[in-house]
Order: C-alpha cells, then structure tokens, then sequence
C-alpha cells in the first residue's frame, strides 16, 4: 500500500556501526553478528545503569548469548533531511530554527549533512563537524517545489552508506532526521521500499507528524498508521505534536535518547542461510522497565541464493 496523504514527518534514523568500539575493545561483525542499539525507559525517564545481565534477548523467542555490550556512545554521522516545498512556506522558519538547535546538540566527533528536498533531492552540506557551516546550509533554505519524501529518504539512506569507518577511531553510529509536512507528491520510490531499505540498513526510525488543518480524521488516520509501523518496526519513537512550535523539545527528547543507548551485539544461533526475518524481542530483569530497540532482521543468504 503506497499511503496517501502524510502529515508533517520528521524521521530519525540510527544504524550499528560494522565494527564496534567500547571499553571491551572492538569486533568485527561477522555474518551473524547482529547489533543492536537499546532504549530502556521507565516511564519518560531514560535508564541508563543497567549492567549485561540484566538484558536479555531472544531471536524468533530463542533465548541468544549476549557476546558485546556498551553503555559508552558512540560518535554519530547524522543527515537532516528538510522540506523545502511550497506547502512548508508558513513553516519553514521554525523548522529552520529547530534544526540548527539539533545541530548545536552535536557532540565533538560527530558529523552532520545537510540535505534539502522538494521535487528534488539536493545535498546542501555534506558532513561536517563545523556547526556555523551547518547552520548557513540549513537558514540558507528556501521553498519551492512539490514533496519526493520517500525520494529524500532512500538517498540519505544510500549517502550514510558511503560514510564507512576507516578505523576504530572513525566509528560512527548513523542517523538520519527528516522534517516534512506533507504528503509525497513527487517521489519515484514507493513507501514499501522505503521501509524495506530502512529495516535492511538497522535503521532505527523516530517519527514526528504535524497534521495539516486540512486534512480529514481519515487521513489522519492512514498517515498515522504509517509513521508507526516505521518506527515501531525499526525500534524508534513517533511524535504527534500539535504544533510545529513543539519541534525544538520533540528534537530535544530525541537527542537526550542517542545519547542514553546501550550497545548489545550477539551471534545468532539460528544456522540458517535463507535471507528470512527474524524477529528481535530485548528485556530487562529490573521490574517496571521498557527496552526497545529494531524489532528484527533479515538473515543471511547462502551463496546459491
């Protein structure tokens, strides 16, 4: 089902590095080494003191051994993605400012680019660690145009792919966040790829939909049932602000939350090589927590397949 008419979307995604850093040292991901970026919550407040046994994790509701984990972050590569078509006009102000507010909120070693989309897809800045050159890309926008969503997102998806780690010192996990208001008008890739790429990449997607005042409660309700599945699939969050004035605390929530994961790797027991999903359930021991991360994988493919 290819949706009809989104809301207002801001998608933020976050990938595992191929090779993980820590304080146990580094491994290399092997074919069935998955790793996992985890959000445990008590209510609204993020916990962050939980010590490896106290996870557990299951794989198709088969108990897996835990063979990495982190509570240090890792540096992050983030694209911000920003609408600038026609229909974000009376927005784009207050959506300028709270993406250089997320920006301002990067630590020393992560890396942001800057990509603007209306019919186009357009990289404004690539990644950099300079947040004054950030915040001219980003002021520097201007609307015009129809709405290729889908479009902006498989691209930043493909673009973080080409920023690979070339030592353990280079490790970054990835993010992508997305503004938008609307309903994609213009994209050649559909919705159900989209989904695909980002579930295929680890991505973890935080969704934030602003509703138009014209549209129906039916409407509403399509797009909301999309902005759902992608985050609940992929281990994110999904906001439904009433106004884009909330945006800046929305991008607030959001960065405190990179910034409390734990990093959990393991090596599947499942011997298979069919390319199937697997499904990924992580709990905590400690009563009363929620943990959350991507809610599964696609297996690895034998050489014939």
């Amino acid at each position: 089902m290819r949706p009809g008419r989104l809301l207002a979307i801001a998608l933020v995604a976050v990938t595992s590095a191929v090779v993980i850093a820590g304080q146990q040292g580094r491994i290399r991901s092997g074919i069935d080494l998955v790793s996992l970026s985890v959000t445990v919550s008590d209510g609204a407040k993020y916990v962050t003191d939980l010590n490896q046994e106290e996870f557990e994790v299951y794989e198709d509701g088969a108990r897996q051994t835990i063979s990495y984990f982190s509570r240090e972050q890792q540096p992050i590569a983030l694209a911000i993605l920003l609408d600038t078509s026609n229909s974000m006009e009376e927005k784009i102000a207050t959506a300028q400012e709270a993406a250089v507010g997320f920006a301002r909120r990067m630590k020393k070693h992560d890396v942001i680019e800057v990509i603007g989309f209306n019919s186009q897809v357009n990289v404004l800045q690539g990644f950099t660690n300079d947040v004054a050159t950030l915040e001219r890309a980003i002021r520097a926008t201007t609307v015009n145009g129809s709405t290729s969503l889908y479009n902006a997102i498989y691209v930043s998806l493909k673009e973080l792919k080409k920023e690979r780690a070339t030592s353990a010192e280079d490790i970054r996990r990835q993010a992508i966040v997305v503004l938008s208001d609307g309903d994609d008008t213009s994209s050649l890739v559909d919705y159900e790829e989209v989904l695909d790429l980002a579930k295929r990449s680890e991505t973890a997607i935080y969704a934030i939909g602003l509703r138009q005042p014209d549209l129906g409660r039916a409407r509403f309700r399509e797009a909301e049932f999309v902005l759902r599945q992608l985050s609940g699939e992929t281990g994110g969050r999904v906001f439904f602000p009433t106004s884009v004035n909330e945006l800046p605390k929305i991008y607030e929530q959001i960065s405190e939350e990179l910034s409390s994961q734990y990093t959990i790797a393991y090596t599947s027991k499942n011997p298979l090589r069919n390319g199937a999903w697997r499904r990924i359930v992580v709990r905590t021991t400690r009563q009363g927590l929620t943990a959350r991360t991507r809610q599964g994988y696609y297996g690895p493919k034998s050489s014939g397949q």
